[in-house]
């Protein structure tokens, strides 16, 4: 098993008033020869945006993006003319493949906090999309739930994006124990802990702390606190 630890501190910040940024990886102004990506996981920024503001309109090409709000909900619009808002409890895919253009607002009276995870699609300038998904509901079983996974590898309930990366998020009580399995060989886990306090591979993770593992089959997660954890599992190479 190999592995690498980011602690919460150590992330990339950017405070814009209106926008509180977190970056467990190099972007915009904030770069680490270190921390540029984690095999095909590219971008997971941890924002807190005022109400009424947002990210005006702009593009993307040649990603898949992954986008969960926290806290509050985002108000989407985008070149392939969806408009949608997507709330606390639901998840947001976009390929942005060939080319596309979207905006994101905090369209609520209360601050907005959500990730942004960024991927590596399998092949390039593949035709754009979107989908959204509630699993509000299923996050209240106590357990991981699978919300993205590779479109040849379906789950009954995830989304899918162009990419052999599976996403789960869990909510768990204090006491609780769990074995993730991997599903291949040559992919890694970056695990995230969104909130609370866990034992992951005997690595120790409070509020925001994260540790990508490798060359390993499995992983033995044991929540010590009441915890809400983000499971990314893509290829390494």
């Amino acid at each position: 098993m190999e592995k690498v630890i980011h602690p919460a501190n150590s992330r990339g910040k950017a405070n814009h008033g209106w926008l509180n940024a977190n970056f467990s990886f190099s972007f915009a102004n904030y770069f680490n020869p270190e921390k540029v990506q984690f095999g095909l996981l590219r971008v997971l920024n941890d924002d807190f945006v005022k109400p009424g503001m947002g990210f005006g309109t702009h593009p993307h090409q040649n990603m898949e993006i992954i986008s969960i709000p926290l806290k509050g909900e985002i108000r989407h619009k985008d070149s392939m003319d969806h408009t949608a808002v997507v709330k606390a409890g639901e998840v947001q895919v976009m390929s942005a493949g060939t080319g596309v253009e979207h905006s994101e607002f905090n369209s609520s009276n209360e601050e907005l906090n959500m990730l942004q995870i960024w991927i590596f699609p399998e092949e390039n300038e593949l035709d754009p999309r979107y989908d959204q998904k509630d699993f509000s509901e299923l996050l209240k079983n106590d357990g991981l739930v699978n919300i993205v996974s590779p479109k040849s590898d379906l789950s009954e309930n995830s989304l899918f994006i162009n990419q052999q990366a599976y996403l789960h998020l869990g909510d768990f009580q204090s006491g609780r124990k769990i074995e993730y399995k991997l599903k291949n060989e040559g992919h890694g886990v970056y695990i995230f802990l969104i909130e609370g306090e866990a034992g992951v591979a005997n690595t120790s993770l409070n509020d925001r702390d994260a540790v990508g593992i490798w060359d390993t089959e499995k992983i033995s997660m044991d929540f010590i606190k009441p915890s809400k954890v983000l499971l990314i599992e893509v290829p390494m190479n």
